[in-house]
């Protein structure tokens, strides 16, 4: 979902039915992004991520008086305004989305590198109405900005990276890594994996616990898992072709890795019936 909004003072702006992640970017002018009681100042040239449901305020002030309601997807309308707030909705729907999810807090904001200005400045010059495409090349260009904000936040000191993601960067563990990302239905050893990376199998081994926090073949299976959780959200997908999907060459024995991992079966995850804790032990691989 899309919007932007011209705004006057006085004014607030209140997001009742948040998503997943919101992004706010401000085109021109500045605000206060207030969440319970948590006010941070938002200004051109940075973005703010907000994560969760809770209901949140962009106004003119850190104590907005008074605010209406609204939300993402309406129509653009006029942008004269003193202040532009571009805003994005993302709903993050399964497993995988929700490994990345669950790291962030519930706001941050980063401010643009230098090389992201003039992306800003071209994202801003395609509002402007009547143009071919025009949908398709903003909603690109906010992910291109969801994803700049959260990988300028993660390179940020004092920030807790997640295993696998310090890990893409090492020179060992980062082929690995991505192969499994990119082929999680090939039948992947220890000695395969340390072939791609170009070291031995007691190098990738050790260097891949020590960074990602589990051995290389344990970490491809709770990956696969999490690609099954989505894939099963499918109701024409069958469970033997969902283990076909994520290299098991049988039903029974995805199912009982499955359930190794969710502490239920994938018939029963797909009913709902998965323990509602599933989703933190799952994360915190």
């Amino acid at each position: 979902m899309f919007g932007a909004s011209a705004l006057t003072p006085p004014w607030g702006l209140r997001f009742p039915d948040c998503p997943s992640l919101t992004l706010c970017a401000p085109l021109r002018g500045q605000g206060w992004l207030v969440q319970g009681n948590r006010a941070r100042p938002l200004r051109v040239g940075e973005a703010a991520v907000v994560r969760g449901t809770e209901p949140f305020v962009f106004a003119d002030t850190a104590t907005p008086r008074a605010t209406r309601d609204v939300t993402c997807g309406g129509p653009l309308g006029d942008l004269s305004g003193d202040t532009v707030l571009m805003v994005g909705a993302y709903e993050a729907k399964g497993e995988v989305a929700r490994r990345l999810v669950r790291l962030l807090p519930p706001l941050l904001v980063v401010a643009d590198a230098e090389d992201c200005t003039p992306m800003r400045d071209y994202l801003t010059a395609q509002l402007a109405p009547g143009r071919p495409g025009r949908q398709i090349v903003l909603d690109r260009l906010l992910d291109w900005l969801l994803v700049c904000t959260l990988r300028d936040w993660f390179d940020q000191p004092g920030v807790t990276l997640p295993g696998w993601y310090a890990a893409l960067g090492d020179d060992a563990v980062g082929p690995a890594l991505r192969a499994i990302h990119d082929e999680p239905s090939r039948p992947w050893t220890l000695a395969s994996l340390a072939a791609v990376a170009g070291v031995s199998r007691s190098t990738l081994a050790r260097r891949f616990t020590d960074l990602v926090g589990e051995p290389p073949l344990a970490y491809l299976t709770s990956w696969r898992m999490a690609l099954a959780a989505d894939m099963l959200a499918d109701p024409a997908a069958t469970v033997a072709s969902v283990a076909r999907r994520v290299g098991y060459s049988d039903a029974f024995g995805f199912s009982s890795a499955f359930k190794r991992t969710y502490g239920t079966s994938p018939s029963a995850y797909r009913r709902g019936a998965a323990p509602a804790d599933h989703a933190e032990a799952a994360g915190s691989r």
